[in-house]
C-alpha cells in the first residue's frame, strides 16, 4: 500500500517493533492486536488493580484483555504512546481505512488474541509471589477492553467483535476518540462501557493535541458527544491532562460535558511514555494535584462531583 506517495514499510519491521513492546499481532492480515496491561500483570504481582476495578464493577483487572480491533487511526495525538505512520522516515503505512476484503474472521480473531494473550501470561505460573487460582483465572479473560492502541470503531465488523466477545463470557469497553458518530449510531449491541476520549475544549487546540488525519474531525466529535446522551449504555468522557497544552478554558470542556450528559468523567494525567517522548517534553505529564485542581474546575462548572482518585495512575473521578 502507499501513503502520500511514500511504500508501506516491510511488514516485519513495524511487527519488530510492536513486538518489542509487548504487541502480538493477530491474523493473516495483523490489523488486530492483543497485550498485557500493565495493571493485569500487577494484579497477579501485587494484587494492586487497577482504577477500573475499584471505580466501574465487575472488571476485574487479571481478567482483562486489552486488545485493538485496527491497528490504524485517524488521528496523530500528541500524547499517544504508538508508533504513528511517518514517525519515522522508514516507517510511513496507510492507517486508515483498512481494505474491507482483507479483514480477518471475528472468531478467528477473538480465538487468537485469547491464545496470545494466554502465552503472554504463561511465565507467571512459574512465579512463586503470584497466586495459582489467580493465574487460572486470568487465563480465562471475562473482560475484553479495546483500548489498546488505534481506534477500534474504524474496524467495520466492530458489533460483531462485540457479539463474539459477548459469546465467550467477556465483558466490552470501548474506547473512541469520537470521529466516527455514524458507527456508534447504527452499533448494535453496543459495548458494556463505552469512553470517548475530549482531549482539547476548543477547535484551534483539538488540532494542535490530536492532529487529525481528516479535516473535520473537532465537528464529529461534537456530533458524538450530541448523541452520546441517546447510547443505551454505560457512558463516560476522558480527558487527558497535559500540562501547558490543554489545561486551559474549562468552559470549553464545561460545554463539551454538558452536552454529552455521561455517567462519569474521568481526568487522567497524560503519561510520559513510548513515543510520545519524541513529541512533548517530559514538563507535560502533570502531577496529581495538577489533576485534582483540573477535576475541581470541572466540577465546578459542571455540577459533577468528585467521587474518588486513584494517584498511581493520576486518575480522578466524576459523577
Amino acid at each position: 500500500m502507499e501513503d502520500g506517495g511514500c511504500k508501506q514499510p516491510h511488514v516485519s519491521y513495524v511487527e519488530e517493533r510492536y513486538r518489542k513492546q509487548g504487541y502480538r499481532l493477530l491474523g493473516r492480515n495483523q490489523h488486530s492486536a492483543v497485550k498485557i496491561c500493565r495493571w493485569t500483570k500487577e494484579s497477579l504481582r501485587a494484587n494492586r488493580v487497577c482504577y477500573k476495578e475499584l471505580w466501574y464493577p465487575p472488571v476485574e483487572s487479571h481478567r482483562c484483555m486489552q486488545m485493538t480491533p485496527h491497528m490504524g487511526c485517524n488521528s496523530h495525538c500528541l500524547y499517544c504512546w504508538r508508533l504513528h505512520s511517518r514517525d519515522r522516515a522508514d516507517a510511513t503505512w496507510r492507517e486508515f481505512p483498512l481494505n474491507v476484503m482483507e479483514l480477518d474472521n471475528v472468531e478467528e480473531m477473538v480465538e487468537e488474541a485469547v491464545a496470545e494473550r494466554r502465552n503472554l501470561l504463561m511465565g507467571f505460573k512459574g512465579n512463586h509471589n503470584v497466586d495459582e487460582t489467580r493465574i487460572k483465572e486470568a487465563l480465562k479473560p471475562t473482560m475484553m477492553t479495546m483500548s489498546l492502541t488505534g481506534e477500534p470503531t474504524l474496524y467495520p465488523r466492530i458489533s460483531e467483535l462485540i457479539v463474539e466477545a459477548e459469546r465467550r463470557g467477556m465483558i466490552t469497553f470501548l474506547v473512541t476518540n469520537g470521529t466516527m458518530p455514524k458507527v456508534l449510531e447504527t452499533m448494535a449491541p453496543l459495548p458494556f462501557q463505552l469512553y470517548v476520549s475530549v482531549s482539547a475544549p476548543d477547535k484551534h487546540t483539538y488540532a494542535t493535541i490530536t492532529r487529525p488525519l481528516i479535516t473535520d474531525g473537532w465537528e464529529q466529535l461534537n456530533r458524538t458527544l450530541e448523541l452520546f446522551p441517546s447510547l443505551k449504555t454505560r457512558k463516560v468522557i476522558r480527558l487527558t491532562v497535559i500540562k501547558g497544552w490543554n489545561t486551559t478554558n474549562f468552559r470549553g470542556y464545561a460545554e463539551l460535558i454538558q452536552k454529552g450528559e455521561p455517567n462519569f468523567i474521568e481526568i487522567k494525567a497524560y503519561e510520559w511514555v513510548g513515543e510520545s517522548q519524541q513529541r512533548l517534553p517530559k514538563s507535560a505529564m502533570p502531577f496529581m494535584g495538577d489533576v485534582r485542581q483540573f477535576a475541581q474546575r470541572i466540577a465546578e462548572l459542571t455540577g459533577y462531583q468528585i467521587k474518588a482518585e486513584y494517584k498511581p495512575s493520576g486518575a480522578v473521578l466524576l459523577t
